[in-house]
């Protein structure tokens, strides 16, 4: 049998003796043990190597999850070695202006988590003397960082052995425990992340599941889908995301411009970008000096 082949059986096998009825419960060790051998094999055969998975540095790894936010791997690819070139650790960051930060950022979208990031590094220089705090509740007092951001930086840069879930391994627990179950909330999950967790490396264990997960989804119709916190992502085209990334993206290339030329420039409704920069202004996106616009 070829290894993907022998890899679906032991999953079947796995399913059918342990994956009924044991959300409920208290995994067994021998369940635990079968689940973890069941994802590190798979990630020996098939992790993916990423240039974030090889480093321990607490910034290079802040700058990956911020930027995995509702991006794609792929494209946080083609943008993690340029921003991370243009600038190398949290003195350089916290000094650069919001333009250049603005200007490397672009073709990742969400350019909020841009602002953060600078912030971010602003407070670590000033409040932290240049460290990256390890403890996620201290994590969450930074900008632009959730529990699951602080969570997993915990785990990837420092080894700590938090919980936490996201979309790869929310699919995981998902297809192993809740078969033909829709609805699945989180707090039914989390229980079950806890359980299986590898407290000595935790690091490595979240990638394993996340590697896992990604694969699930292709294999199969995303069983993610079955998630109570599923939700389908709304079109980009058209789309006041697309909007304001496109305006930033013309502020990049200039000075300042006025209201007048980013509507000839962009040929789009005036009210629209009207409306838009309003709130890029509001959030500290681009300020206002007569009637012209440029980035904060």
């Amino acid at each position: 049998m070829k290894i993907e082949e022998l890899e679906e059986a032991e999953e079947s096998t796995f399913i059918s003796k342990f994956g009924h009825s044991m959300s409920k419960e208290m995994l067994t060790k021998d369940a635990i043990h079968a689940f973890q051998n069941i994802i590190y094999a798979y990630y020996q055969n098939h992790g993916r190597k990423l240039p974030w998975r090889e480093t321990n540095n607490p910034y290079h790894i802040l700058i990956s999850e911020i930027m995995l936010q509702q991006t794609q791997v792929e494209r946080v690819l083609e943008k993690y070695g340029e921003f991370i070139k243009a600038f190398s650790d949290f003195h350089a960051l916290a000094q650069a202006s919001l333009h250049n930060v603005l200007e490397v950022w672009q073709g990742l979208g969400y350019n909020r988590r841009a602002i953060a990031l600078k912030k971010i590094a602003e407070i670590v220089v000033t409040a932290h003397n240049g460290t990256l705090p390890s403890h996620p509740e201290v994590l969450m007092s930074l900008p632009g960082i959730g529990r699951y951001t602080a969570s997993a930086i915990a785990a990837f840069a420092f080894n700590l052995p938090t919980v936490f879930i996201e979309t790869n391994i929310r699919t995981v627990f998902i297809h192993f425990f809740y078969q033909n179950q829709s609805k699945v909330k989180d707090s039914e999950l989390l229980p079950l992340v806890e359980q299986t967790l590898d407290t000595a490396n935790p690091r490595t264990w979240y990638y394993a599941l996340m590697d896992f997960g990604a694969m699930l989804k292709k294999r199969f119709q995303n069983p993610n889908r079955r998630s109570a916190h599923y939700h389908r992502q709304t079109p980009f085209k058209g789309s006041n995301r697309e909007l304001r990334g496109l305006i930033l993206k013309a502020l990049t290339r200039q000075t300042s411009m006025s209201e007048r030329e980013l509507v000839q420039t962009l040929i789009l409704d005036p009210e629209r970008i009207k409306s838009t920069l309003k709130q890029l202004h509001a959030e500290g996106f681009i300020k206002k000096s007569g009637n012209t616009y440029r980035i904060a």
